[in-house]
């Protein structure tokens, strides 16, 4: 089940396993918190904690899951990084998945993909899969709704996609800015387009964005906006004219690879979502005028580092070339 599907299942009773995997920091510290707190009190006495255990530490695993939990509806025992072999499973676990008690709930976090074979919780029994993996635009949005809906506060989808391109689809930040809308506007209260153009700045990455929409649209003012927000931010014209060089690279290398998103995020090292809006970007020009940009930016901060041009000079020639 993916992150977003997890309270509903955990109102309907605790399961004895559960399986975190993913690479979200966020979806699975969220995804423990709401565990334990869903079905154990007095951490102190009921939670327990192994971190890849092997041999005879699985005997002791074992007897922490079946210990009876003190003041506590279940005790709750982790192993992290826990891939044991098939042998492994059969020596000391299988009893144990096979008839488990009810008064415990083991819980394992792989925030990896596990870099060798073993055990294949999918086909054990009494586990749940819980997906904390990077998410796409319809599983976040969909948390920022049911979060919203929760605290008694409504947001429409379009104003869910703009929170997302504003953070840039990072949870973390999602979450925080999330909080604050709630806080602001209150029960019963409506996050709309203003709220959030309000109270949430939108990422560097986003801005970067909005930067080149407007070298595309060749909107002077619009452009001098937002080189104006990211100074207040700390960026210098070098730091922005390397950012800019950075960033028309990467559209040129989105725009002649072929392949999936996923496949050219793996063979650029960026997220799927990144390469998504990339490609969507990109689109706005063709290979030759992508390399004219990245060509000439990319001049105009060698032309920095070598001396031949001041970064007040660098920014003028670039604004003059890539808007005029």
């Amino acid at each position: 089940m993916k992150f977003v599907d997890l309270k509903q299942d955990l109102d309907r009773g605790a399961s004895f396993c559960y399986v975190l995997e993913g690479d979200d920091l966020f979806f699975l510290e969220r995804a423990e918190e709401m565990i334990t707190s869903k079905f154990m009190r007095e951490p102190s006495l009921n939670f327990t904690s192994f971190d890849a255990p092997k041999g005879e530490k699985l005997i002791e695993l074992c007897d922490a899951v079946c210990a009876f939990p003190f003041m506590s509806e279940k005790r709750v025992v982790k192993a992290t990084n826990f891939v044991p072999s098939e042998k492994e499973y059969d020596a000391y676990l299988k009893k144990l998945f096979e008839k488990p008690v009810e008064t415990s709930v083991l819980l394992i976090v792989n925030a990896n993909a596990p870099k060798k074979a073993g055990v294949d919780w999918k086909k054990k029994p009494n586990v749940k899969i819980v997906d904390c993996s990077k998410s796409d635009e319809a599983t976040i949005g969909k948390w920022i709704y049911l979060t919203c809906k929760k605290a008694g506060v409504s947001i429409s989808l379009s104003v869910c996609n703009r929170l997302m391109r504003y953070c840039v689809l990072d949870m973390a930040r999602i979450s925080k800015e999330t909080e604050k809308l709630i806080s602001f506007v209150g029960e019963g209260g409506s996050v709309t387009d203003e709220t959030v153009d309000e109270l949430v700045y939108p990422d560097a990455d986003y801005k970067l964005y909005e930067l080149s929409n407007a070298v595309a649209a060749k909107d002077y003012n619009r452009f001098m906006k937002i080189v104006s927000d990211l100074k207040v931010k700390g960026y210098d014209a070098m730091a922005l004219l390397s950012a800019l060089a950075s960033y028309y690279k990467s559209l040129y290398e989105v725009k002649t690879s072929s392949g999936t998103d996923a496949q050219i995020a793996s063979a650029l090292s960026m997220k799927e979502y990144a390469v998504k809006k990339n490609r969507e970007q990109a689109n706005r020009f063709s290979e030759t005028h992508l390399f004219y940009l990245y060509n000439g930016i990319y001049g105009a901060v060698t032309g920095i580092k070598t001396g031949k041009y001041s970064q007040e000079g660098a920014f003028q020639k670039v604004l003059a070339q890539i808007l005029f």
